[in-house]
């Protein structure tokens, strides 16, 4: 991502390690399916095989694996370019808006009761995942793990010596492939 807050992109990147590493996460289901259209979020419900959930279904998908609940109530609040119709707005969960709309999400101090970025600048990495937990599982604090869960503080610190670097450099050098005719998004990009 290319702008804003090299910490907040930094905890991204983290969360992105714990919940969706891989080739294609952006079209990631829940279980390791992968979709092609990401029009809108793909709302296909993938049966849990182990945990606590066990049995249930989630919808978790892309990047962040977000379930569609929590996109279409985070989605009218942070994303920039909603398709409006007569009746109906849909809200693109292409790679660029996956990423502004957590982005906004993580900035929003009223969500979470404090201010993440400024947790992070204080290095209490440990106490932002225990607080994001109970809506990203995989992050160690919460009712579900995975492998790499206890290794996100370190993996974070490496996140953000890249995102830091790469901060200080000059921005013809940070070309992406992905823009937009949004200068707002274009300032936030992976």
């Amino acid at each position: 991502m290319k702008g804003g807050d090299p910490y907040i992109r930094a905890l991204m990147r983290t969360i992105s390690a714990s919940e969706a590493n891989g080739n294609r996460p952006y079209s990631l289901l829940y279980g390791g399916q992968q979709v092609t259209d990401l029009s809108r979020h793909p709302e296909i419900c993938v049966t849990i095989v182990t945990g606590p959930n066990t049995g249930n279904c989630s919808t978790a998908a892309g990047r962040y694996q977000i379930i569609n609940t929590t996109w279409y109530h985070i989605a009218p609040r942070y994303h920039p370019h909603p398709t409006r119709m007569v009746f109906w707005t849909s809200y693109s969960f292409e790679p660029e808006f996956q990423d502004v709309v957590v982005y906004r999400w993580l900035n929003d101090m009223q969500v979470w009761g404090v201010d993440i970025s400024k947790l992070l600048r204080q290095g209490k990495i440990i106490e932002v995942l225990r607080r994001l937990s109970p809506t990203w599982t995989s992050l160690g604090y919460g009712i579900e793990t995975n492998s790499i869960s206890s290794s996100l503080p370190q993996i974070y610190q490496k996140m953000l010596k890249e995102e830091l670097a790469a901060a200080n450099q000059p921005t013809s050098v940070n070309f992406s492939p992905m823009t937009t005719s949004n200068p707002q998004i274009n300032s936030l990009r992976y």
